[in-house]
């Protein structure tokens, strides 16, 4: 089965006083790319996550959120005491004697660079942290292939619908294909036959035949709906046999294009040219379509 590039997948945990929250969100677009948000705490582990989304996505923008929620009371950030003496020392240097008492902001302090600092944990804390986050990831991106694989349900249906209106499509341009010729050989000879009846001339039998054949080889489209049919045929495999097939299927859907271009230039028949336009109208359908494809 097919998987679209949008999706969304959420896991929560709670393991040593703190509730991990991982949330994964993917868009469409042409390569792979992952944000990821971290807290500072665990960092350290971009790099792996990171190689967890590629393993399971090959198409789409990842959107990755990792939040940590400390419940036990203890802080999950220390504050640099002596960086923040330094600092209220240095500005109380700064004022003059004579202006009296030094009024300071401690909670204006916390905010200058190197006061607060995440608490760095002890390997054991690391190690359970890592597997947590590990788990909740594979759990996150199980539950957004979920998703991508039922949006990628639908897709499919919709586009193999369009499928279907090409085929009927082409059918009732076969049909009518053998038609073309012979239309054109008789509206030929009517028109000669008016052209030349006030000069009682003759028509060359010969020369109308090669005109004909000209006309005949010139419009001839069975190539082209036999070619349709096979990249029609292809892309049904295609969408059978699922992965991330979305280049693949744009590619193809840009080739049924192009004979469907072809076909409508050859052909002067109203009743074709109307099944090209339901052909190039399903085909920009699928088109549109496949961009949410992997």
């Amino acid at each position: 089965m097919i998987s679209s590039m949008t999706g969304f997948g959420q896991a929560c945990t709670e393991s040593g006083g703190v509730v991990y929250t991982v949330e994964v969100r993917t868009v469409n677009n042409r390569y792979f790319k992952a944000q990821l948000r971290l807290p500072d705490i665990a960092a350290f582990m971009e790099g792996e996550i990171e190689k967890l989304h590629r393993e399971k996505i090959h198409r789409g923008m990842v959107s990755y959120t990792l939040r940590m929620k400390n419940i036990s009371g203890q802080a999950l950030f220390d504050i640099d005491e002596v960086t923040l003496k330094t600092y209220v020392n240095r500005l109380g240097a700064l004022v003059d004697e004579d202006r009296g008492v030094c009024r300071i902001d401690l909670a204006s302090l916390l905010n200058l660079p190197g006061i607060v600092q995440p608490v760095i944990p002890d390997e054991q804390a690391v190690n359970q942290m890592r597997r947590t986050i590990l788990d909740l990831t594979r759990q996150a991106l199980e539950e957004l292939i979920r998703s991508r694989l039922q949006e990628g349900g639908q897709l499919a249906e919709d586009m193999l619908s369009n499928c279907d209106a090409i085929e009927s499509s082409l059918e009732a341009i076969r049909t009518q294909a053998p038609l073309v010729v012979r239309e054109y050989q008789e509206k030929l000879r009517k028109r000669i036959d008016e052209l030349l009846a006030s000069a009682q001339l003759k028509i060359d039998e010969d020369q109308l035949a090669r005109e004909m054949a000209i006309y005949a080889d010139r419009c001839d489209i069975a190539e082209e709906i036999s070619r349709l049919e096979g990249h029609v045929g292809q892309f049904r495999q295609s969408c059978s046999i699922g992965g991330a097939v979305g280049r693949r299927l744009d590619f193809i859907a840009q080739e049924m294009l192009r004979e469907a271009n072809t076909i409508g230039s050859k052909s002067s028949n109203v009743e074709i040219i109307r099944h090209v336009i339901d052909i190039k109208c399903a085909v920009d359908r699928i088109k549109e379509q496949v961009q949410n494809v992997e």
